[in-house]
């Protein structure tokens, strides 16, 4: 397996295609395996995609510490200095939108375009998350199992139309998702760093060409958040699908594709 020593850690990895790297960062609890394959074959018939899983998730090593989007960011930067990546594009997807946000304000030599994808910016200026969610993120994962816990958050990861007409990509996905779960004590690390990440007021600092992408239908993190991040980040460009829930790149692959392909270009 591709795993190669970051600061105090080994990340899993996996580099698609050939081109200008093309660095995607997945969300909270999540890893790799959650990128859908139409997407990354798409991307990398253009671009050197590189995956990884983020610290406690995954395959990459989980140590027993305090986490931060910001340590998430160190790691990433840590990664593409490892493999020689000098600069990379950069699409970051709900948490892993938070770490692209810290990523690009402390590494910005590093980023040469950035897309940010169903996320916030978190503190006072973030639309906050809904009680529902909020109840699942708070819940108590040794309680119940794996499959229990990726089951539970299938509503709030997908549109209630895509759930309904794609029974059988969900159930995959959920398979995808049992392949490497994330440890219920790494779970609780992640929530607080979440919890803990506010970039509200450093935005502006962003020169970066910049993309913000959310769908109309997102439960998860209320699309509020990229009108936000759009008008905090200079000269933001912001597309909003308006059939679409919080994974963007699953429900409607060839559409955003072809938004993040045009932006890329």
């Amino acid at each position: 397996m591709p795993k190669i020593q970051v600061n105090d850690i080994e990340i899993f990895y996996k580099i698609h295609g050939e081109g200008f790297p093309l660095v995607m960062i997945h969300g909270f609890s999540a890893n790799l395996d959650w990128w859908p394959e139409s997407i990354i074959n798409g991307l990398s018939k253009t671009f050197k995609v590189i995956l990884l899983d983020n610290r406690g998730a995954g395959r990459t090593d989980k140590p027993d510490m305090e986490y931060s989007i910001r340590l998430f960011a160190d790691d990433t930067a840590g990664l593409m200095d490892a493999l020689n990546i000098k600069k990379a594009f950069i699409i970051g997807l709900s948490m892993g939108g938070s770490i692209a946000q810290e990523l690009t304000l402390n590494y910005p030599e590093k980023v040469e375009k950035l897309i940010l994808c169903g996320t916030s910016c978190g503190g006072s200026k973030a639309t906050p998350l809904s009680a529902e969610t909020l109840k699942l993120l708070m819940r108590d994962r040794d309680a119940i199992t794996q499959e229990e816990a990726i089951r539970e958050w299938i509503p709030r990861l997908f549109s209630k139309d895509f759930i309904i007409n794609n029974l059988e990509y969900i159930e995959n996905f959920i398979q995808r998702g049992l392949i490497a779960p994330i440890p219920p004590y790494n779970y609780r690390l992640q929530t607080k760093a979440v919890f803990q990440f506010n970039t509200g007021r450093k935005l502006k600092e962003i020169k970066t060409s910049t993309l913000v992408m959310h769908g109309k239908k997102d439960i998860m993190i209320p699309p509020e958040n990229a009108e936000t991040i759009s008008k905090l980040i200079p000269n933001a460009k912001l597309h909003i699908f308006d059939e679409i829930g919080h994974l963007i790149f699953s429900e409607k692959p060839e559409e955003v594709l072809t938004v993040v392909t045009d932006f890329l270009k």
